[in-house]
């Protein structure tokens, strides 16, 4: 069992990981060729259609996977359970994707760009990502997705060459997922085989995924929710910035949620097994890693961004070098979180814990931007969304303190805090040398060598025996 969950880490980690080395090839050479202004129109064209997909698969990304984990043991139930989840799913597609031809036709500012969104929306229609994690057939998807992601990077260096290439741009964007979800129904049949359902079949999944779909709408509150009042009560080249600085910061986050993808199945199918001891160990191992993992990241990140924001955005972006150090801090709470909620709030159907939190986060949130995006503008967004994520961190923390050694996990975590501070100001004292690559350079490996030399000290002597 452990070793599946390594290659399913390891799997899921390496896409992760891809996903974070294509943006740094794409992110500065679309910044330079389309400018601030240009990027942030296709971000916020983007922020609208993703609020509609939102509404096709509502919790589906939590509850299916959790679903399809407690019944894969059983081909016919996993079939019949299936088909009327995707039923849900695909009723519900056709319904916003008609709401939304309405929003292009009367509403929309770009008109065009609104309607090329309108493929995004149809891939969100076909995805099923979620059954084959719940599966844990993390190796067919990762396959998939990478040569998805690296056909889209070549063909944005191939056809993006100016600033009248943004359609073009747009198109590539939205034409990958469709291709990543229609590739994924060619497998769909050796796991499972046609069931004739009913309306109840249907209709029993619909509370319990608007349950979890409760969280999701709140927690877009406080991410695609931001760009879109950016928009609205700043200007398109304020989203480009906050776009930008974005894109980088959710690095440290994304290698964590690599963890809670595969790990979710896995816990759900041992609570229905009533595996509770074993599902504890887990959660205290993964809360370690992820402390590790985005302090390292977080603070690194932050220590250099002086230099690295010139370097890879080119000119007209200075203002990402404030907004990365106040971004990336939000994803040491987003990795806590993450594995409070994908290893315990989840698989234990704590959904209440789940729903009041992001909701609080999600009103922090609307309030501070509101506050201070008119004075502030992508600056006020940014520390919305920092504030938004220590809420909900500190909120799911104080709920399950009494069912979790919380106290145990804080003590265990905190020296990582203090490695990455000691590596933090050790970072900011190397000067500017000769250029922003070799110094740069020279920051990752002083910041790499004093946080894994502290770190490696801590484990031998007092992490091994947890591990």
């Amino acid at each position: 069992m452990a070793n599946s969950i390594k290659k399913n880490f390891l799997y899921n980690a390496s896409y992760q990981v891809l996903t974070l080395i294509l943006p740094l090839i794409t992110t500065p050479y679309i910044s330079r060729v389309m400018g601030a202004e240009r990027v942030g129109i296709y971000s916020y064209a983007y922020s609208i259609a993703y609020y509609f997909g939102l509404f096709i698969l509502l919790g589906l990304n939590n509850y299916g996977n959790r679903t399809i984990a407690g019944v894969r043991e059983d081909k016919e139930k996993l079939s019949k359970t299936f088909w009327s989840i995707y039923a849900m799913q695909l009723l519900l597609g056709i319904m916003i994707v008609a709401i939304y031809l309405l929003y292009c036709t009367f509403i929309a500012q770009n008109q065009l760009m609104a309607l090329i969104q309108l493929i995004y929306l149809i891939s969100v229609m076909l995805d099923i990502n979620w059954f084959f994690f719940g599966l844990e057939q993390f190796k067919l998807t990762v396959t998939r997705n990478t040569i998805i992601k690296v056909l889209t990077v070549t063909s944005i260096l191939c056809f993006v060459k100016n600033v009248d290439d943004l359609y073009i741009y747009a198109m590539i964007m939205v034409t990958g997922p469709l291709i990543s979800q229609l590739y994924l129904w060619i497998f769909l049949r050796k796991y499972i085989s046609f069931s004739k359902i009913s309306w109840n079949d249907i209709i029993q999944h619909i509370v319990p995924n608007l349950t979890l779909f409760i969280p999701v709408i709140a927690i877009s509150l406080y991410t695609t929710m931001a760009k879109i009042l950016l928009g609205a009560m700043s200007n398109m080249t304020e989203v480009g910035y906050f776009e930008s600085a974005n894109k980088l910061t959710i690095i440290p986050s994304m290698a964590i949620s690599a963890l809670g993808t595969v790990m979710l199945p896995r816990i759900s199918n041992m609570v229905a097994h009533g595996q509770h001891n074993e599902t504890m160990q887990y959660l205290q191992k993964s809360l370690i890693i992820s402390v590790f993992l985005s302090i390292s990241m977080a603070l690194g990140l932050s220590a250099v961004s002086k230099e690295f924001v010139p370097f890879f955005y080119g000119e007209g972006f200075a203002k990402c070098e404030i907004l990365i150090p106040i971004l990336v801090l939000s994803s040491i709470f987003i990795s806590w979180a993450n594995v409070i909620r994908t290893q315990y709030l989840i698989p234990y159907k704590k959904d209440k814990i789940y729903i009041q939190s992001v909701f609080l986060g999600a009103i922090f949130n609307i309030l501070i931007n509101i506050l201070l995006i008119p004075m502030f503008q992508s600056v006020g967004a940014a520390l919305g969304s920092l504030c938004a994520e220590i809420t909900v961190c500190c909120y799911q923390t104080f709920k399950v303190r009494k069912e979790m050694k919380i106290k145990l996990y804080l003590k265990q975590s905190l020296p990582f805090l203090i490695f990455g501070i000691i590596m933090y100001i050790a970072v900011m004292c190397v000067p500017l040398i000769h250029s922003y690559l070799i110094t740069i350079a020279i920051k990752v490996l002083v910041g790499s060598i004093i946080y894994l030399l502290l770190s490696g000290i801590y484990y031998k002597y007092i992490l091994k025996q947890i591990f």
